[in-house]
């Protein structure tokens, strides 16, 4: 299991590649783990906020992109380290220079839950091999 929510200020609304950023994150998660993270567990999707206040509230231009990964419990400290730096690295580098064209600012959480499920995706990717 890892699912990835996207928040994200609807004043960056065309600024920003977000299927991309969707995709990116997914390649991670699927390509740059090592297997940690089964492909069928993986969710990454996005909302769009239309109601929040940023800082004092007094730059409308003000802007934020926040990333929540939720994940099984288990992967050892040292992994999380490193693959979430790199994630975060990415997800930087794929917004380029929007640092610099709008006030911006971007988060990372990761959460460690227990949790109940059934999914047979993993049934259907199972088929494919």
């Amino acid at each position: 299991m890892a699912h990835a929510t996207v928040e994200w200020t609807d004043n960056l609304e065309g600024r920003f590649d977000l299927p991309g950023l969707l995709s990116l994150i997914a390649a991670e998660m699927r390509e740059r783990s090592g297997g940690v993270f089964p492909v069928g567990g993986i969710r990454v999707r996005a909302i769009r906020l239309h109601d929040y206040v940023i800082a004092d509230g007094a730059g409308a231009d003000d802007a934020f992109i926040n990333i929540d990964i939720k994940m099984g419990v288990g992967r050892d400290a040292a992994f999380k380290q490193a693959f979430f730096t790199q994630m975060f690295d990415a997800v930087k580098a794929h917004l380029g220079d929007l640092f610099d064209r709008q006030p911006l600012a971007l988060s990372l959480y990761v959460e460690e839950s227990e949790g109940w499920k059934h999914n047979s995706i993993h049934k259907r990717l199972g088929a494919k091999a």
